[in-house]
């Protein structure tokens, strides 16, 4: 009996070491992070967790989302805002569009939707109150409008969104389950139950479902290509979108072996991923703001032909910059921002990829 009770107890301990052992090897807990970028950043300070950039393809504008991520975390006020910066400026200032907000509005993910017909829209992920809702504002005369707010059931954890129409979107959930043990287990055991829905501008819809931390979102300029990270897979998914119906068909499902995050386009269709390279460091990042997480930025262009190529634009160990979670480009200026930190980066790039 005590013979048997040993092998089932070696037995138990043999896999959960093997299992602990994989999970630190696939969240990179055992990469080497090499710094490196072609090109020069300077700090620009004034802000917190400017967890999410996008910038105007006409004005040059970027819009920043930013909030006191730990602040909340210890239930106290975020001070969050949404914030302005001129790209077409050597030296711009940060502009705060949302003076009058609340003070634990909680902003998150961001998209920009360009209106051909009439104003310009910034849709925006809030958090405030401990509820999570869309904001939606018009862009008018370089200030904000709040017009539209929209709340559902189905916004269980929204992390990102993307804009496909003045009144459209597409919102991932990161998780299925936002409390407790099931919350743990969902991470630490990488389940992929989260999800992304629709609203049609009247209601919301689940169109795809079991993804690993459903993340950054964003489409392709002809609205046919939508792109999403799936964090804890380490994996870009592909859909194919079809603008009549919204409907998302899977395509395929790219490994980049890296925590991805926020998704950007630049002009040329090329895609900028902010990334965290060490998955489990982040998390204690999150915890404690002396760990330092490192930084990555990805570029990936796809090829004429079919195929891709990606290419890691930026690292650091996260002494410039921890826990990188975003990059707008801009021509040869690249916006790297970051969950928790008190400042942006704003890059030169020396040779576009």
């Amino acid at each position: 009996m005590k013979k048997g009770l040993l092998i089932g107890l070696l037995v138990f301990l043999l896999l959960a070491g093997a299992w602990v052992g994989e999970l630190l090897w696939s969240a990179g807990h055992f990469k080497k992070i090499e710094p490196h970028f072609d090109g020069a950043c300077r700090t620009v300070s004034g802000l917190i967790g400017a967890e999410d950039i996008t910038v105007h393809p006409g004005t040059g504008i970027a819009y920043m989302s930013a909030c006191d991520r730990r602040a909340v975390n210890q239930g106290r006020a975020g001070r969050g805002a949404v914030y302005a910066y001129d790209l077409k400026k050597k030296n711009p200032p940060l502009v705060n569009l949302t003076p009058d907000a609340e003070a634990d509005f909680q902003p998150h993910g961001i998209s920009l939707y360009v209106n051909d017909r009439g104003p310009d829209a910034l849709f925006v992920i809030n958090h405030q109150g401990g509820r999570h809702r869309i904001d939606i504002y018009t862009i008018q005369g370089g200030a904000l409008r709040l017009r539209r707010t929209l709340s559902d059931p189905m916004l269980v954890s929204p992390n990102d969104l993307v804009a496909v129409g003045p009144n459209q979107c597409y919102v991932t959930n990161d998780h299925r389950h936002v409390t407790g043990v099931a919350r743990m287990i969902e991470e630490y055991g990488r389940r992929r139950l989260a999800n992304v829905v629709f609203f049609d501008g009247k209601q919301f819809a689940e169109v795809v479902s079991g993804i690993g931390y459903a993340n950054g979102i964003n489409v392709s300029h002809d609205g046919r290509t939508l792109y999403l990270a799936a964090t804890t897979e380490q994996a870009l998914h592909i859909y194919f979108r079809d603008p009549e119906t919204n409907a998302l068909t899977l395509q395929e499902k790219l490994p980049l072996e890296t925590g991805v995050d926020n998704i950007e386009i630049d002009q040329e269709g090329g895609l900028w991923i902010g990334a965290h390279p060490k998955l489990l460091t982040f998390m204690k990042h999150a915890q404690d703001p002396s760990r330092i997480s490192p930084s990555q930025v990805l570029h990936l262009t796809f090829l004429a032909g079919g195929g891709y190529v990606v290419e890691e634009v930026y690292a650091d160990r996260g002494e410039a910059l921890s826990a990188s979670s975003v990059a707008s480009v801009f021509g040869q200026r690249m916006l790297i921002g970051a969950v928790f930190d008190p400042k942006i980066l704003d890059c030169q790039i020396s040779s576009k990829p």
